[in-house]
């Protein structure tokens, strides 16, 4: 069976006199089926035992885009440039990526999930890198043009990296639409990749699981304007498939019927 990988979902008010909605966007889900995963949205749910029996159901974890981290989380004050927050989603996708760490299961980051993984490992964020940084660099400036394949700036990748290995490649251009950025890197991870800034891009676990986080969007780069990304996207829903194997078949049929 192809790999299943879990998507937690961003939580979506359109209208105040609605109910949330829970989704996200469609390039991770055309990223992940594009290299043979199987995409399942995870919703934003409190209960522990359903967010472990939903858990139980995934080979990897992709965590995705979207607003600011609860500064609590890495033990800081907020900042009057904090933006969107979404509490429930920062207790799921903290919990699923210490789950999915502890046991072994391949976990992806990208722009806010790179974010989740050093804070859910014990690292720290710049709150707003435009106020707490001395940069030349727009952060943001895919966003601000409304482009999601605006290549705002080159990063450098350690040349040893997995990540560029993956990609053929010690340094390429990024798109760039987000505020915050890794400060204290977390113990496990190691950074791999950099702004010419010095802002990190990317990092890796530091134990041979397949953990890698990158502050960009390759979801929106991978089909056309750098097909190079899908590499990364092919190794970590590989690499769920080889965990999906390794699991023992009456612990997987224990989580099934959960």
């Amino acid at each position: 069976m192809k790999p299943s990988i879990g998507i937690p979902c961003a939580t979506i008010r359109d209208k105040d006199w609605c109910p949330p909605a829970f989704g996200h966007r469609q390039s991770y889900i055309d990223a992940v089926v594009r290299v043979g995963g199987i995409p399942l949205l995870i919703p934003l749910v409190e209960q522990e035992d359903v967010l472990r029996a939903l858990y139980e159901r995934i080979d990897g974890l992709l965590l995705a885009g979207g607003g600011d981290i609860v500064p609590d989380y890495y033990g800081e004050t907020p900042r009057e440039q904090l933006e969107l927050l979404d509490p429930l989603r920062d207790q799921v996708e903290i919990q699923l990526t210490r789950w999915a760490v502890a046991e072994g299961k391949p976990v992806l980051g990208i722009c806010r999930g790179v974010q989740v993984v050093n804070v859910a490992l014990g690292g720290t964020l710049y709150q707003d890198v435009a106020s707490q940084l001395e940069t030349p660099l727009a952060h943001d400036a895919s966003h601000e043009l409304c482009n999601w394949t605006h290549m705002a700036h080159p990063i450098r990748l350690d040349p040893a990296s997995h990540l560029a290995r993956l990609l053929g490649a010690p340094d390429l251009l990024t798109n760039s639409l987000h505020h915050q950025s890794l400060k204290a890197i977390a113990p496990g991870l190691r950074a791999v990749g950099w702004a010419p800034d010095g802002v990190i891009e990317a990092v890796e676990g530091t134990n041979g699981q397949f953990l890698l986080g990158v502050q960009g969007h390759p979801e929106a780069l991978e089909a056309d304007a750098d097909p190079r990304w899908q590499a990364m996207f092919q190794a970590f829903v590989e690499s769920s498939g080889r965990f999906r194997q390794s699991v023992p078949a009456e612990t997987a049929a224990v989580g099934a019927n959960m």
